[in-house]
């Protein structure tokens, strides 16, 4: 059976109180009420403290997430540029040299670039179809005989009387022609004057023999053992001792110190025919400018260690180009205002900030170098990823893309190597101009895209940075897309340097200035650059006027050789007639 409890009767009745008992019941329910008020507050003041707690710990959780992904993506991003350098370094130790890109874009049809190039030169006038001076660039064949310049030696074998015997006739036929090497010999030249006594009736007076007036006076080294010693240091890249020990196997040891004040004496008896260069080459309307390192070891108010400058401009007429060197401490901004006194033409240089200054205080139109902007491509193309550089049917990185654009300006430079600048100026407008247009944008969309420093990055940047001097050679027909010549001429300093390294002093580098002014400017005037060093050591000591040092110049002893071979073939031509 079930029970059920009483039920408790929880209505209270406050009828039979007083009103001083209700105020006490009353107080005593508003206290209960204020201390449940106040646990309740206390309460939630618990539970907002313990959600301020939580949000702080989510907001520091937050935190350490963002900082973890922060130090993950730097980390990537610091990975990403070590291995893009490490693999860039290992190609630039042990990979080729050479700047060819073997992953290139197609560029276009060689065949619409012909015919473009071939309507451009119906359209320019007739007169200008032939340039005063023309650039071949054509592939050397290959020359299977020898040099007509070179000695020729008959060497006959002859029959002994016992093998003609007989015979109805003996005749000669030549088998093959050999190349004969002499090895280079010392001699002692003695030299020895004549002297004649005549007696008058005062007195006797003599009268001696004149002797040719030698560069450095009181010398034992003849021309041709200067002209030696310079070309093989200054154009081998020799180091002085090694010639010293070369000319010590011949039999005679000269001292390195000798040879040294021996071209450092010479670069007084230059320097009037380095001026007259300078002279000439700021004259002209063009000059290519470039500066490399050099270490000299004494020189006022610097360190050893600390960098020092060899400046190199080429410029001049086509016909009458000049390369000249120059030596300063200091890569300052007076430096080229110095080495460019005068001129008023077309300044191509590099992207250094140095040359800034006189072309704004000089008004002188500016040109970069395509070829500092295609190199870093080039950089960035071949330190990529492994999975990229081996793809051949992936898609192209940028730098490979920003790299067909370039070879397209190159193509054009390549087909109109052979024209008039009038020629050449309309085909940049016409052909390079609208892929220029193109390059641009292309540039802008894709400097966000990359990793920042990354060298894909610092391409982008640069070109865009330097857009208005390196596009400036579409503005003239006459210069070229890039600044390769002066980087050519200053090759062979370059290379020296690996061997004798240093200069003791700054006239020892002022003389290796001079010395390379010579052989370079030489060179580019196609003059044998040994044999012009000696024709100046035989006939600048009796250059006293400016016409006597202006046949000194190169292009003018080429001129004078070519009148000197032409006379001896005529008068060979004439000794064929008179047989």
């Amino acid at each position: 059976m079930k029970k059920t409890g009483k039920k408790q009767d929880k209505t209270v009745d406050y009828s039979g109180l007083t009103a001083a008992e209700l105020l006490a019941v009353l107080a005593q329910k508003e206290g209960l009420l204020a201390d449940a008020c106040e646990q309740r507050d206390s309460a939630l003041s618990e539970r907002d403290s313990a959600v301020n707690e939580r949000d702080t710990a989510l907001a520091q959780r937050n935190n350490a997430i963002v900082e973890r992904n922060d130090a993950i993506a730097q980390r990537d991003k610091y990975k990403a540029l070590t291995d893009e350098l490490l693999r860039l370094a290992k190609i630039q130790r042990f990979g080729a040299s050479s700047e060819k890109h073997p992953h290139q874009i197609n560029l276009f049809d060689e065949a619409e670039l012909e015919a473009a190039i071939d309507d451009l030169r119906e359209q320019v006038p007739e007169e200008t179809h032939t340039p005063a001076h023309t650039t071949t660039n054509k592939k050397k064949t290959r020359n299977r005989g020898f040099s007509a310049t070179l000695n020729r030696i008959r060497r006959e074998w002859l029959l002994s009387d016992e093998e003609k015997a007989g015979a109805s006739k003996t005749f000669f036929s030549k088998v093959k022609e050999e190349l004969e090497y002499i090895p280079a010999q010392l001699n002692v030249v003695e030299i020895w004057q004549e002297k004649a006594v005549f007696d008058t009736q005062q007195d006797e007076h003599m009268v001696a023999a004149a002797r040719p007036t030698h560069p450095l006076g009181k010398c034992i080294a003849t021309t041709s053992l200067l002209a030696y010693i310079i070309t093989s240091k200054y154009a081998d890249g020799l180091p002085l001792y090694r010639l010293n020990n070369m000319l010590a196997r011949l039999g005679h040891e000269i001292g390195r110190n000798t040879m040294a004040n021996w071209v450092i004496r010479l670069d007084e008896v230059f320097h009037p025919l380095i001026k007259l260069a300078r002279e000439q080459q700021n004259q002209g309307n063009y000059i290519q400018a470039d500066e490399t390192r050099i270490q000299v070891l004494d020189e006022a108010g610097k360190s050893r260690q600390s960098d020092k400058w060899m400046w190199v401009t080429r410029g001049g007429p086509p016909d009458k180009p000049t390369v000249l060197f120059d030596y300063d401490p200091s890569r300052a901004g007076q430096v080229p205002a110095r080495l460019l006194d005068g001129f008023n033409g077309v300044l191509q240089v590099d992207g250094y900030a140095g040359y800034a200054k006189v072309c704004r205080e000089r008004q002188l139109p500016r040109i970069g170098c395509m070829d500092h902007a295609r190199r870093k491509f080039i950089e960035a193309s071949r330190a990529g990823t492994p999975s990229h550089k081996n793809s051949k049917k992936g898609t192209p990185s940028k730098a490979d893309v920003a790299i067909g654009y370039i070879q397209k300006l190159y193509a054009i430079e390549r087909k109109i190597a052979d024209l008039s600048s009038d020629e050449k100026y309309q085909a940049r407008q016409t052909l390079a101009v609208p892929i220029l247009s193109e390059f641009k944008p292309w540039l802008e969309r894709n400097l966000p895209k990359v990793l920042k420093d990354s060298l894909t990055y610092k391409a982008i940047f640069y070109m865009l940075n330097q857009w208005d001097v390196l596009v400036a050679y579409c503005d003239y027909g006459y210069v070229n897309i890039s600044n390769a010549l002066a980087e050519n001429a200053i090759r062979p300093f370059a290379v020296g340097r690996r061997n004798w390294l240093f200069a003791d002093s700054s006239r020892g580098a002022h003389a290796s200035a001079t010395c390379y002014s010579l052989i370079e400017t030489a060179k580019a005037n196609g003059v044998e650059p040994s044999s012009y060093i000696k024709y100046v050591l035989d006939n600048i000591a009796d250059a006293t006027t400016v016409e006597k040092l202006e046949a000194l110049l190169p292009w003018n002893v080429r001129a004078r050789s070519r009148t000197f071979i032409d006379q001896l073939i005529c008068q060979e031509i004439l000794q064929l007639d008179e047989i």
